[in-house]
Parts: C-alpha cells; structure tokens; sequence
C-alpha cells in the first residue's frame, strides 16, 4: 500500500505525464517536427522512472522492510531484483 506522501507525489507525476501526452497528441497531430516528439517523449519516460522510484521507494518502506523484521525478506528479495531489471531496460 502506498503511504500518503508517496502516493501524493507519484499523483502528481502522473498527472503531469497525463498532460505531457496530451502535448505530445498535438504534435502529431500537427505534424511537427520528429525532434520536437521524440524530446517530449524522453521526456515522459524520465517523468515515468520518477514514478517508479517514489513507488520503489514506497515498497522498500513498506512491504520489503515488514518482511524482513519478520525474518522473511528472501521473496521480497527476489521480486525487488527482478522489477529492477525491467525498470532499466
């Protein structure tokens, strides 16, 4: 479960990216020039990894910490390690 903080500032990212992509709708539609969408675009997927490091961060506060006062961090371990490497492909 997301904490307030976190999930305050992750809504907030993702309404920013909601507006980014309307942006970037128009300039297809109108045609601009590549450059401009492809920068927009690098743009969303910086504004993405930010969403996914507060949401990161949330999980190592939360699910993975309880785990491992309980003594079974191993499974948290894992899944944190295998989301890691989809998150940097």
């Amino acid at each position: 479960m997301l904490l307030s903080e976190h999930k305050r500032k992750a809504l907030r990212r993702l309404k920013i990216i909601q507006g980014q992509v309307g942006g970037i709708t128009k300039l297809v539609e109108e045609e601009r020039y590549c450059l401009e969408v492809l920068t927009q675009i690098a743009a969303i997927q910086e504004a993405l990894r930010g969403v996914s490091k507060e949401i990161v961060r949330n999980h190592l506060e939360t699910c993975v910490t309880d785990s491992v006062k309980k003594g079974d961090g191993e499974e948290h371990y894992q899944e944190l390690t295998d989301i890691m490497f989809k998150l940097n492909r």
